[in-house]
This record gives structure tokens, sequence and C-alpha cells, in this order.
């Protein structure tokens, strides 16, 4: 897979911004890097800690306002896998989630397009599924 140039980034970031008629601001520039610099899900207060360290005048609201906009535009998705704070993906691929009960870090897992074995009611369809699995990642599992 050929990487994005900076400028892509950026071009693709200013579409996905005006189609929902926002437009790119050096804060949502600086939030989305922040996504996909490391992609670990991140929650906001994250987010705008590392976001703070390359814009020290970012606020909390400016960063809650970035990842709002940015997940209306389609460029990042919010992740719910535990009672914990809402995580933030910037994979806007379909794909679910494993959650380590032990170091509570959150990983991508790829899933089968088509998820055979499950049955919708009769009329219904599906727009997208969200899929978290809760175990122990193999790192935490060695150190048991």
């Amino acid at each position: 897979m050929k990487a994005r140039s900076q400028h892509q980034d950026e071009q693709h970031l200013t579409e996905q911004l005006g189609a929902t008629g926002l437009r790119l601001t050096p804060q949502r520039q600086q939030v989305y890097d922040v996504l996909r610099q490391k992609r670990d899900h991140p929650t906001a207060e994250e987010v705008f800690i590392r976001a703070k360290k390359q814009m020290p005048e970012i606020s909390h609201a400016t960063v809650y306002n970035c990842l709002d906009a940015l997940v209306k535009s389609g460029l990042a998705r919010q992740v719910t896998v535990d009672r914990g704070a809402t995580r933030f993906c910037p994979n806007m691929v379909e794909h679910g989630h494993f959650y380590c009960d032990s170091c509570e870090t959150v990983y991508d897992v790829e899933l089968p397009t088509e998820l055979t074995g499950v049955v919708l009611p009769e009329g219904f369809q599906a727009g997208r599924y969200e899929i978290a699995i809760h175990g122990t990642c193999a790192e935490c599992a060695k150190k048991k």
C-alpha cells in the first residue's frame, strides 16, 4: 500500500471537512495528525495532551470540538469498548476492536466483510457494525 504525501492527506482532510460544511483549521489539522501519528485509540484527554505539545495554546474545548468535527466528517470514529472514556480511531475501514482487560490497550482487528452466521430480523439491513472483543493481549499473556 502506497503512503500518501502530506499534501494528499491535507487535501483529503479539506475535502472531507468541506463535504460537511466545515473548513480545515490548524487546530483540526493538529488533532487529526495526533490521531494518525499513533493509532492507539486515544481518549479525548490523551488527544488534548498530545496536541498541546505541538500547539500549546489549544484548549480542551477546541480538542473536543475538533474531534466532533472529524467524526461528523467521516475522518474518525468514536470507539466505546468499555465503560470508560470514548476513544477515537482514524481507521475508517470496517473493522472490530480488541480490548485488553489487563493493560486497557485497544487494537484494530480485521473482520470478514460478510459476517456469516449473523441473522438479522426480516427486513433489517446492516449499515455498519461495531464489534469489541475483550481479553488479554499477547504482551499481557506473556506476563501471566
